[in-house]
């Protein structure tokens, strides 16, 4: 009985984990890249409107920071929950 709580609690970190960095994502790419495109237009990062910049680059960078984010978080769940691999 312990052994399946500690899984659904395993399950439970990760789905929590990957919820958020989803929402991160869809935030950054959808919303930054489309919705607020408009409003973000109005700032200019290395003289480029901020809206095409995250359209065009900036998403990339929150992208593969994203992954690192990740990989960094499932180690630190997985030491937590004793299913590391050394």
């Amino acid at each position: 009985m312990a052994s399946n709580d500690n899984s659904h609690a395993y399950w439970r970190a990760t789905l929590g984990l990957l919820t958020k960095i989803l929402a991160i994502w869809f935030l950054v790419s959808f919303g930054a890249g489309i919705l607020f495109a408009d409003l973000l237009n109005h700032i200019h990062l290395g003289g480029y409107p901020l809206g095409f910049w995250f359209a065009q680059q900036g998403s990339i960078y929150v992208f593969i920071a994203l992954i690192f984010y990740y990989a960094k978080k499932m180690n630190d769940i997985d030491r937590k929950f004793d299913v590391h691999e050394d």
